[in-house]
C-alpha cells in the first residue's frame, strides 16, 4: 500500500527460540515489546509482511501465518492464544502472538492500515515543512523567485482536494491535537515559508529539535509586538535611514559604506541588546566590517554625530601625522541602559578592511572579560559578529572562529552571527562566489540553528532575534542569523553597480526604504498615524542638523580616546618613557616554587622519561644542577601566577610543547588523566588557562590578541608549533598586532613564542621569518628579542608583565638549546637583575688586539663561540644582541666605546642575507655602524626559500659560515 514510501524508523526482526521479536524505534529510543505501536514508524514493515503473505503463505513466519490466516477467514479466535484486535490507528497498538482478542475483518484491517499510511504520508510532509521548507520561503526582499520544493505539496503524497477537509492527527505539530490537512498545511506554510526560512533539522540532538520546532510552530513563526514595540522598531528604522541619506546629501561622493537596503540591522541590534540584558548580560563585544559601521556607532552605540561629521570633514589632520584610520574602520565602547533599567557595557572593536578577521578577536575579548569577571558559566556575556554574505562564505578564517566556539579553552556561551545579506559581493555574485546554496551552509559544521530573515520585514526579524538569543542562552551555543537584504548603492558611495549588476539595480531603483515599508504595513493595520510617522522622521533630520552645526564650529573640543578602564597606570609611546624594573626574584623563593612544580597527586604517575624531567627540576630547584630552557620557562610562569597575575597560554602542543620540553600538564601513564603543574602554585579559577589549540594559527593568534586587549596585567601567550607557521596568521600580525597601537591607540601585551633556528630541518622547519617583524617595527610598537638563555627568557617573561609600557613581545625561541650542554643558567642568574638587551663577550679579550667586531643573535651565538675556542682565535670578539627592536643603540655604544673606530663590525646570521636582521640593521646603519665602524654581514647567500632540504648541505653551509665568520682577509 506504502511500500514507495520509506520510512526513517529501523525495523527488523529476529528469532530467538521461535519467539517474534519486532524492534521499533520511539523517540530516541528502541524497544522490544510483545505490545507493538501500529504507527509511521512500523507500518511499512506491517504492509510489506502482509503483502507477502498475500503472494506467498509460506514466505511468512508460522505465528504471523496464523494471524493473517484468522484475519483473512474471519476466525473468531487463534489457536495460538493471540487475536487481532486493533483499533489500527496512527500509533495505536495491535495485540501480536501470545495474546487474546477479537477478530477483525480482512477488509477492516485494510481500512485501518489505509488510515495509519495517510498518518504516515502526513507526517512525512510535517517533517518536510521543517526540513525543506526553507526553500520556499519569503526571503528575498528584491522578490527573486524560490522554487518550492516537490515534497512540499500534499499531491506529491497522494493527497486529493477531498483530503483537505478530513480532520487528522496533529500530535507532531504544536497546537491543537488534530486540524483539517488544510489547516495544517497553511500554518506549516506561516511557520517555515513566509519571511522566515529555518534550517535546524541537521541538529542531531532530538530534544534541541523538538525545542526549536514547538517555538516555532506554537507561534506561526511570528511574533506579537504591542503598539509601543512597534513604535520602537519604526523609531530604529528611522534613525537608520535618515542618517543615511544625511550623509549622502551633506558629504556628497564620500566613502561611508552606507547601510542604506538593509537599515534592519538597527533595530535588530536593539532588539538583542535590550534582550540580553534583561536576562543577565552585563557584556557585550561587536566585531563587524564597514559596511554600516557608522549608522552602528551613531545609532547603537551612541558616538556622538558631530564627531563622525567632524571626521567626515577631516577637520583635524594635524592629529594623524602617519597614524590613525578611516572612520569606518573605528571601534568605540559606550554604556547602555535597557528598558529596565539594567546597564550593559558595549565594545565595538576596531577593525581593518581584511573582512572577518576580527571575528576571532572580539571572541578573545570576550573570554577575557568572562575571566576577569569570574564570568565561568559564560552567561553574563555576548558576542555579537556582523558579517557580509560573500565574506561569510569565502574567508577561511569563519570556519576557525565556528571551530573555536565549542572548544572548553575557547568558549564564550554562544555567538549570535549576524549576516547583512547584501546578495553581492563588490561586483561578485553568488553564484561566481559559493558552490553552496546559502552564504550560511558553512555553519551547519555546528549543531547549531540557522535562520534566514527578509530584512524588510522587521517583526520578522524581531521575532528570529528573540528565538535566537532564546536558544543561545537555553543552550548557550552559537546562533545565525542570516538577513536577507540588498546594497542600495555600489560597494562605495563612489562606485557604479549598475556596470555589473543592471538587472538588480534596476529592480533596487524601484524600492521604498524599509522605513515606508513598514510604516505601510502599520498604517493598514491603524497602528500609528502619517503624521507620527513624519514627526519621527522631522526630528532625526532636526537632531542631525544640529550636530553638524556644532561639528564645524571653530572652537569645537575634540574628545581625546587616552587609555582608561583595565589599563588605566599603564602606557604606550616611546621606548624612551619605558620602565625598566628588576625582574630578579629571591632564590628561596624560587627553590620553592620550582620544587612545587614538580609535586603530582598522590596516586599520580607521570611517564617514566616525565618522572626524569621532575626529578632534574628537583635537581635544579637545589641548585645541584644548572637550569635548563624549559626549567626556567616554567619557573618564570609559576613567579607570575604566585604573584596573582592570570596565565593564559594556546597554541599547537603547548601544554606539553612541541619539542617536549615544556610539560607543564602531564598525563597519568595508567589512565590517561591530566594534571596541571601550575595548578601548585595558585588555587584560583581563572588565573591558569593553559590549552592546545586547534590546528589554526590566525584564528587562535587573533582570539588571543583579543584576549590580551582586556588583560594588560597577566602574561597572555601564543606559541607557533613551528614559527614557520605563523605566517598563517600574517593578516592578524600585520593589521592588528603590529598597527593597533598607531591606528587606534590599542596597547596590547601578547607575547608571541615564535621557534627560530637553522638546524637542517629544511625550508619549512627553519624560519620564523624575523625579517618580517622586523620591517614591520616601527615608531616602538613592538619588541622583537631572541634570548640565548635560559635566564634571559625567564627575566624577559617577567618583564613583560612586571613592567608598565605595554607592546607586543615577539621572541624567536630556541629548538637545539633547549637541550644544548651550553645553553644553561643557574638559579642566582634568575635571582638578580634584568633582562639583558646586549651581552657582552663572556670571555676577556684586550680591546686592542681585537681586530673583528662579531654581533649577532639566537644560536648562531654558541655555534660561533664553540668555533672560536676550537682554534683559539683571540682577535674576535662576539657580542649579542638579545633585543633586536627597539634597537639597544645607547647599550651597544657603551659596550663598544673601548674599542678603537674603524674596526670591522660584522653581522653574522645564520639565515640568506635577504632575510634575518640584516636588512634592517642595512638600512638602519648603512656603510657605518653607530657611524664609527664598517659594517658588513656573513650569512648564507641570498635566497627564495629560508633553508635546505638536505641535512648534509645544511652543515656543509654552516662550515662556511662559521669560516667566514672568522676570517680576516
Amino acid at each position: 500500500m506504502m511500500s514507495a514510501l520509506k520510512s526513517a524508523a529501523l525495523r527488523h526482526k529476529s528469532h530467538t527460540n521461535n519467539d517474534f521479536v519486532l524492534r521499533v524505534r520511539i523517540g530516541a529510543l528502541i524497544v522490544a515489546s510483545p505490545v507493538i505501536p501500529l504507527n509511521s514508524q512500523n507500518l511499512v514493515f506491517v504492509e510489506q509482511l502482509y503483502s507477502s503473505y498475500l503472494s506467498d503463505s509460506s514466505s511468512v513466519t508460522p505465528e504471523w501465518r496464523e494471524y493473517f490466516d484468522a484475519i483473512k477467514n474471519g476466525d473468531q479466535r487463534l489457536s495460538s492464544g493471540w487475536t487481532a484486535e486493533s483499533p489500527f490507528r496512527s500509533r495505536s497498538m495491535f495485540n501480536p502472538p501470545g495474546t487474546a482478542s477479537q477478530q477483525l475483518s480482512h477488509q477492516k484491517v485494510a481500512t485501518r492500515l489505509d488510515e495509519a499510511a495517510r498518518q504516515e504520508r502526513l507526517d512525512q510532509l510535517i517533517r518536510n515543512y521543517r526540513v525543506r521548507g526553507h526553500i520556499a520561503a519569503s526571503i528575498d526582499p528584491l522578490g527573486s523567485e524560490r522554487l518550492s520544493p516537490a515534497e512540499l505539496d500534499p499531491a506529491f503524497y497522494g493527497f486529493e482536494e477531498a483530503d483537505f477537509d478530513r480532520e487528522v492527527s496533529t500530535d507532531w505539530v504544536a497546537g491543537p491535537a488534530t486540524r483539517t490537512l488544510r489547516g495544517i498545511v497553511n500554518w506549516l506554510k506561516q511557520t517555515y515559508c513566509r519571511s522566515i526560512g529555518a534550517q535546524f533539522m541537521h541538529i542531531d540532538s532530538l530534544p534541541v529539535r523538538l525545542w526549536l520546532a514547538q517555538r516555532m510552530e506554537e507561534t506561526g513563526n511570528h511574533m506579537k509586538l504591542e503598539r509601543d514595540e512597534q513604535i520602537r522598531i519604526l523609531q530604529r528604522l528611522a534613525d537608520a535611514v535618515v542618517f543615511e541619506e544625511f550623509l549622502a546629501r551633506k558629504f556628497v561622493g564620500a566613502k561611508s559604506f552606507s547601510l542604506e537596503g538593509a537599515e534592519s540591522l538597527i533595530p535588530l541590534l536593539h532588539l538583542a541588546i535590550e534582550k540580553s540584558g534583561n536576562e543577565g548580560v552585563r557584556e557585550i563585544v561587536i566585531g563587524m566590517a564597514h559596511r554600516g559601521r557608522l549608522n552602528v556607532l551613531a545609532n547603537i552605540m551612541g558616538k556622538s554625530p558631530r564627531t563622525i561629521f567632524r571626521e567626515f570633514d577631516d577637520a583635524d589632520p594635524d592629529l594623524y601625522l602617519g597614524r590613525g584610520d578611516v572612520k569606518y574602520h573605528l571601534g568605540y565602547s559606550a554604556n547602555w541602559k535597557t528598558s529596565q533599567n539594567n546597564d550593559v557595557h558595549l565594545s565595538l572593536c576596531f577593525n581593518p578592511s581584511h573582512l572577518e578577521f576580527v571575528n576571532t578577536v572580539a571572541q578573545g575579548r570576550m573570554r577575557s572579560k568572562m575571566d576577569r569577571y569570574g564570568d565561568f558559566d559564560r552567561e553574563r556575556g555576548t558576542v555579537i559578529l556582523i558579517h557580509g554574505d560573500a565574506a561569510f562564505a569565502g574567508e577561511g578564517i569563519v570556519q576557525e572562529t565556528l571551530n573555536l566556539s565549542e572548544l572548553e579553552g575557547y568558549k564564550t556561551g554562544g555567538t549570535i552571527h549576524i549576516i547583512v545579506n547584501n546578495q553581492i559581493g563588490f561586483t561578485t555574485n553568488p553564484n561566481e562566489s559559493r558552490s553552496t546554496t546559502y552564504a550560511t551552509d558553512v555553519a551547519k559544521m555546528l549543531q547549531i540553528p540557522i535562520f534566514h530573515v527578509n530584512g524588510e520585514d522587521p517583526e520578522a526579524v524581531a521575532q528570529v532575534v528573540n528565538l535566537a538569543l532564546d536558544f543561545r542562552t537555553k543552550y548557550q551555543r552559537d546562533v545565525v542569523i542570516d538577513m536577507y537584504c540588498y546594497r542600495r548603492r555600489g560597494h562605495n558611495e563612489g562606485d557604479e553597480p549598475s556596470f555589473t549588476q543592471p538587472m538588480m539595480y534596476k529592480e533596487i531603483r524601484k524600492h521604498s526604504t524599509v522605513f515606508e515599508g513598514y510604516l505601510d504595513s502599520l498604517l493598514n493595520l491603524r497602528g500609528i498615524t502619517r503624521d507620527e510617522a513624519e514627526q519621527i522622521e522631522k526630528d532625526c533630520r532636526e537632531n542631525l542638523e544640529k550636530e553638524l552645526t556644532e561639528a564645524r564650529r571653530d572652537d569645537f573640543i575634540r574628545c581625546v580616546d587616552n587609555w582608561g578602564g583595565v589599563w588605566g597606570g599603564f602606557q604606550g609611546g616611546s621606548v624612551r618613557e619605558a620602565d625598566r624594573p628588576e625582574t630578579g626574584l629571591g632564590q628561596s623563593k624560587l627553590n620553592e616554587l620550582l620544587t612545587k612544580l614538580t609535586s603530582v597527586p598522590e596516586g599520580f604517575k607521570p611517564h617514566p622519561k616525565v618522572q626524569r624531567i621532575l626529578d632534574s627540576r628537583k635537581a635544579m630547584a637545589a641548585g645541584e644542577q644548572p637550569l635548563d630552557w624549559g626549567g626556567a620557562e616554567v619557573l618564570a610562569i609559576a613567579s607570575i601566577l604566585d604573584q596573582r597575575r592570570p596565565l593564559r597560554m594556546t597554541g599547537q602542543d603547548v601544554c606539553r610543547g612541541t619539542f617536549s620540553h615544556r610539560h607543564a600538564v602531564l598525563h597519568d601513564n595508567n589512565n590517561g588523566e591530566p594534571f596541571n603543574t601550575f595548578e601548585n602554585i595558585i588555587d584560583g579559577k581563572g588565573y591558569i588557562n593553559i590549552h592546545n589549540s586547534p590546528l589554526s594559527e590566525a584564528g587562535v593568534l587573533g582570539f588571543e590578541y583579543g584576549y590580551s586587549l582586556d588583560c594588560p596585567e597577566g602574561l597572555v601567550i601564543w606559541e607557533a608549533q613551528f614559527g614557520d607557521f605563523v605566517n598563517a596568521a600574517q593578516v592578524i600580525i600585520d593589521q592588528f598586532i603590529a598597527s593597533a597601537e598607531d591606528k587606534w591607540n590599542r596597547l596590547s601585551n601578547l607575547v608571541m613564542l615564535l621557534p627560530h633556528g637553522f638546524e637542517g630541518q629544511g625550508p619549512e622547519h627553519s624560519s620564523a621569518r624575523l625579517e618580517r617583524f622586523l620591517n614591520l617595527a616601527a615608531d616602538d610598537n613592538m619588541q622583537v628579542c631572541q634570548p640565548t638563555t635560559p635566564a634571559q627568557h625567564f627575566h624577559l617573561l617577567r618583564r613583560q608583565v612586571i613592567r608598565k609600557w605595554k607592546k607586543p613581545l615577539i621572541v624567536m625561541t630556541p629548538k637545539s638549546l633547549l637541550r644544548h650542554k651550553a645553553c644553561i643558567s643557574t638559579l642566582d642568574d634568575c635571582a638578580a637583575g634584568r633582562f639583558q638587551e646586549v651581552i657582552p663577550d663572556v670571555e676577556s679579550l684586550d680591546p686592542g688586539e681585537v681586530k673583528q667586531i662579531l654581533l649577532c643573535s639566537g644560536k648562531v651565538y654558541y655555534d660561533l663561540l664553540a668555533r672560536r675556542r676550537e682554534l683559539g682565535i683571540r682577535h674576535s670578539t662576539i657580542i649579542r644582541v638579545e633585543q633586536l627592536y627597539p634597537f639597544p643603540t645607547s647599550t651597544i655604544d657603551k659596550i663598544l666605546a673601548e674599542y678603537p673606530d674603524e674596526t670591522p663590525v660584522f653581522w653574522v646570521q645564520e639565515e640568506p642575507s635577504n632575510m634575518g636582521a640584516w636588512g634592517y640593521l642595512r638600512i638602519r646603519f648603512g656603510d657605518k655602524f653607530l657611524d664609527r665602524f664598517p659594517l658588513s654581514r656573513v650569512s648564507r647567500p641570498a635566497s627564495a626559500s629560508p633553508a635546505t632540504g638536505s641535512s648534509k648541505m645544511h652543515k656543509l653551509e654552516q662550515e662556511q659560515l662559521l669560516k667566514a665568520a672568522f676570517d680576516l682577509d
